[in-house]
């Protein structure tokens, strides 16, 4: 028997949340659309994880953000938005591309002045941002190459402080974490991420599935005081 809900259902609802919740918005769409002119991969998070990304910043009163993942700007937009004038957006982007795309977006949607995009490998600007006692964020969101989810929750550890939020995209893979074989570095990657994620005494976490074509998930960790 096959447990997966159907992908004409998980659309359905995905599409029922958004209607009722995330009214459309110019500049989102926008966004998209640039992105899909450049040729970027369609992997941004969908408009109702991006309102969820944006109520968990306020919720919790974020005013300095830590993205590691920029892409097309899209989840950077719903981020600089939730932290408002005097927040700031630390983003890190290796892809010269994705750079021009987001800044465009940013700079259309009169968001560019809170957000400052770092320009290389995310590891290495870590990193560096460890080393030189950079001031702890108040959240971190991860999205971006899975198989090093792992060393970027260890370095989101060093630059938060009591209190932060640890966000990361894609967990569940459509229950493919939940499987048992092996050989997809990408599914290993968050797996052996959520095993961390988990087992830290620093932090109290929980996955949350997301409900898109299929069903994907984000981690939410809460440094503890």
């Amino acid at each position: 028997m096959n447990d997966k809900a159907p992908a004409p259902l998980l659309h359905d609802i995905d599409d029922y949340i958004e209607r009722l919740f995330v009214p459309r918005d110019s500049g989102f769409e926008q966004a998209l659309r640039e992105a899909a002119e450049a040729g970027l991969p369609a992997i941004q998070v969908s408009p109702n994880q991006g309102k969820l990304l944006y109520l968990l910043a306020k919720l919790s009163g974020a005013h300095r953000v830590l993205e590691i993942g920029l892409l097309g700007g899209y989840s950077t937009m719903w981020l600089a938005r939730a932290v408002g004038k005097s927040g700031r957006i630390v983003t890190l982007e290796i892809d010269e591309r994705c750079v021009r795309v987001a800044r465009k977006n940013l700079q259309r949607a009169k968001l560019l002045s809170r957000v400052e995009i770092r320009h290389g490998n995310a590891w290495v600007i870590l990193q560096q941002m460890v080393r030189n006692g950079e001031p702890p964020f108040d959240l971190v969101f991860i999205d971006a190459d899975k198989p090093s989810y792992s060393s970027y929750l260890d370095c989101a550890l060093e630059l938060t402080r009591p209190g932060s939020l640890i966000l990361a995209d894609n967990v569940i893979r459509n229950g493919d974490i939940a499987l048992p074989r092996k050989g997809d570095e990408v599914v290993e990657g968050i797996k052996k991420f959520n095993k961390k994620l988990a087992a830290n005494p620093k932090l109290e976490a929980i996955l949350i599935p997301v409900v898109r074509q299929k069903i994907d998930g984000l981690a939410i960790a809460r440094v503890k005081d």
